[in-house]
């Protein structure tokens, strides 16, 4: 299963929907380069050899291209987070797949390490932060959830405090990604994840 936005070669004129997707590998494409600079609708049309009012036939604002690629994180972040939670219903089993995963993603991912982390949003409108600030939330619901689960299968004390230990493992992930796109993408969210994992999790 691929959950990466590749960069879509075509020799023949792209039809409408096409031309969409192509927009948005560019703009994933774009933020991953190690400068980090800010994508405005003028490099992203020039990337294309189109003009900018040819993007705007497409997306009726870069906030919209944007949400574009906001949609993409949330439809695969939380497509596999249901199916780890379908497939192992341990709770301990869950909480490693579901670290693993939003490490894995970032790191075949790096542009879209730069939306999660709100670095490639800061001058954008203010509603795309608040969708990141949402799905955050709901990946921190879903680490809770799969907390009180190994808490009630006896996986972990009784006393585990779910909601403290939720938040310790979303900082880890957080810091990770923040750590990939800050290093130019060079040090992977992933590197000695297979010793962290048990200590942060218990």
């Amino acid at each position: 299963m691929n959950h990466v936005i590749t960069p879509m070669v075509r020799a023949v004129r792209p039809k409408p929907g096409e031309r969409r997707l192509q927009i948005l590998q560019t703009l994933a494409v774009m933020l991953q380069e190690p400068a980090g600079d800010r994508v405005t609708t003028a490099a992203l049309a020039g990337r294309l050899h189109v003009s900018e009012a040819a993007l705007y036939r497409h997306f009726a604002s870069k906030a919209q291209m944007f949400e574009g690629l906001i949609e993409f994180i949330e439809s695969t972040v939380f497509g596999l987070i249901n199916q780890i939670s379908s497939n192992d219903d341990d709770g301990l089993r869950q909480l490693r797949g579901m670290v693993a995963m939003l490490l894995g993603f970032a790191e075949k991912n790096p542009g879209m390490t730069r939306v999660l982390i709100g670095d490639a949003l800061v001058t954008e409108d203010d509603r795309l932060q608040e969708r990141i600030n949402q799905l955050i939330d709901r990946i921190e619901a879903s680490i809770k959830q799969s907390f009180r689960q190994a808490i009630a299968q006896g996986r972990l004390p009784p006393d585990t405090d779910p909601v403290a230990r939720a938040g310790i493992v979303l900082a880890f992930i957080l810091g990770r990604w923040l750590r990939y796109a800050k290093s130019g993408f060079r040090r992977m969210p992933t590197e000695h994840f297979e010793h962290q994992i048990v200590p942060l999790i218990g």
